[in-house]
């Protein structure tokens, strides 16, 4: 038996004719039946202006979550702290780790989470030439505040972010560079690869290595990678192959050189407008690991000896809920079966 661990990142997505309170009852749903099914964690994502998710407030979420199930670990897939006070984040997250003692995880995204209208909304002081403070100076005082270890050198010394949980909320870092993997190594925190958003291989495997060979204990002795992927599960190999068949993905190249994913052509070409640049659109297929129980089990675990992770976080991106319900109790299926002596 192969110990793989096997949690679920939710982007509660909103279907034409639904409203967002349907949306939001799926995503509750099928948190309740991962418990059930024992996934290890259930992590919601931040997203802001976008017509097809309505997760932007993801600690209003996990909180509702919480009092929804028992045991599952509830989290932030992730908060994008570049857009707040550490200060504040530490209190939202405290206040739920208070609520739940130990079920509570911070996962901390590097992206914007939206398009650029949505971050000049989010940073209304972004543009008037101060310069305001780097996520990485924002992740260490996040980390201080979480830990109630502000030294007598902070401006802020003396504060605390009430109210003190017994049990300190532990930070992943999510990313999709070599960048975001050395800055998870020198903070010392678990490193979540999103291989469903890059879907470069190579540069998952440069990151892997990077957050391994520049580890620094932390908040953890020793490293801890994870890898989230994009699954689709079904009876059969014809159906998962049009299920993934109906997910895309566009790259907006801007002429700046950031290149920015979104998941339709649409949002791409709002995004370009609103960046006011020049850009170009490449549009693609997702990189989705789709087939039955037997063929995605084997391709999960192949993904794990090559990257040598024991955690993977399945993000299945099916429009029917249904189906995408019946995608993560087949992949429980397969691995239980694979636990059967």
């Amino acid at each position: 038996m192969v110990a793989l661990t096997l949690s679920i990142l939710d982007q509660s997505p909103i279907q034409e004719g639904e409203t967002a309170t349907e949306a939001f009852q799926h995503t509750i749903r099928l948190a309740q039946k991962a418990e059930d099914w024992g996934y290890h964690r259930f992590w919601v994502a931040e997203h802001h202006d976008l017509d097809h998710v309505v997760g932007s407030s993801p600690e209003v979420l996990i909180a509702h979550l919480l009092a929804k199930t028992e045991r599952i670990r509830i989290g932030s897939g992730g908060v994008m702290l570049q857009h707040y006070s550490p200060y504040k984040v530490a209190e939202n997250f405290h206040v739920l780790a208070a609520l739940a003692p130990g079920r509570v995880d911070l996962g901390i995204g590097r992206a914007p989470g939206g398009l650029p209208l949505s971050t000049k909304a989010l940073q209304p002081h972004s543009g008037t030439g101060s310069p305001g403070a780097s996520l990485e100076e924002k992740l260490a005082e996040l980390a201080l505040f979480l830990r109630n270890e502000l030294p007598p050198t902070h401006p802020l010394y003396g504060l605390t972010a009430v109210p003190l949980p017994s049990e300190p909320v532990g930070i992943y870092l999510l990313g999709t560079s070599a960048a975001s993997a050395q800055l998870a190594a020198e903070r010392g925190v678990p490193y979540v690869f999103a291989l469903f958003i890059s879907q470069d291989e190579a540069v998952c495997r440069e990151a892997f290595d990077v957050y391994r060979q520049q580890f620094q204990p932390g908040e953890r002795a020793k490293p801890l990678p994870i890898l989230a992927v994009s699954v689709i599960v079904a009876q059969t190999e014809e159906e998962a192959l049009q299920l993934a068949a109906e997910t895309k993905i566009a790259k907006i190249h801007l002429q700046s050189g950031k290149t920015v994913t979104v998941t339709s052509l649409k949002k791409a070409e709002e995004y370009g407008r609103q960046a006011d640049e020049s850009f170009r659109i490449e549009v693609k297929e997702a990189n989705v690991i789709a087939g039955t129980k037997e063929s995605v089990r084997e391709r999960l675990l192949e993904l794990a000896r090559t990257y040598q992770v024991g955690e993977l976080v399945i993000h299945t991106p099916i429009k029917h809920f249904a189906k995408r319900l019946l995608s993560y109790e087949l992949l429980h299926e397969a691995f239980a079966e694979l636990s059967v002596t």
